[in-house]
């Protein structure tokens, strides 16, 4: 399955990125997790969930618990606990009828850093992996289609209580990310369009 529909493309081609998203594509994107990805996501205390219902109305859900939560049990499974909430059960409910979701994992702080993952979820009402996560009424068993990391400048570092240096200011020239001007990127990151 592409990566980018035509709305994407669209887009890309007006702001002159299309040789950028490709390079991306072809660079980063993976249906795998990697060691490095088992390692970042097991260390995060939380994440975001996006689903759809049937006629595609979006959702996005904060999802928390301690470190290692989330697991990533083979380079094609990722599973977490679904805890006690408010009852509406919106996440889950969505999964039920449009497996379809995305996450969204961020580590805020010195050394940001976020990865997305795009895939295919499911309700396992009677895991035999609930007896790992004390409380957890549901697993859900993720399998991603597409896994990529997005650039961390707008992350902010709470600690510090710093916005990101990224964020575009008054009057100010834009910082650019270390990442435009790498070797692999250059040639193909589009001008700044005023």
């Amino acid at each position: 399955m592409p990566m980018y529909h035509d709305g994407n493309r669209e887009l890309q081609a007006l702001f002159g990125s299309t040789a950028l998203a490709d390079r991306l594509v072809e660079r980063l994107r993976r249906s795998e997790f990697t060691d490095d990805d088992k390692a970042f996501i097991e260390s995060l205390d939380c994440f975001f969930l996006a689903t759809a219902t049937p006629i595609g109305q979006p959702d996005c859900s904060f999802k928390g618990g301690p470190p290692g939560f989330i697991r990533v049990l083979e380079p094609d499974l990722l599973i977490w606990p679904d805890y006690d909430g408010n009852g509406m059960f919106k996440s889950l409910g969505n999964i039920a009828v449009n497996p379809s979701v995305g996450l969204l994992f961020i580590r805020m702080g010195e050394t940001p850093k976020r990865l997305r993952a795009n895939g295919r979820a499911i309700v396992s009402l009677d895991d035999p992996l609930k007896t790992d996560f004390p409380g957890a009424q549901a697993i859900i068993r993720f399998t991603p289609v597409d896994i990529f990391p997005n650039c961390p400048r707008y992350i902010p570092d709470p600690a510090a209580a710093k916005p990101s240096p990224y964020i575009p200011k008054q009057d100010t020239p834009p910082v650019e990310p270390r990442w435009k001007s790498m070797d692999m990127f250059s040639d193909v990151v589009p001008p700044r369009k005023a």
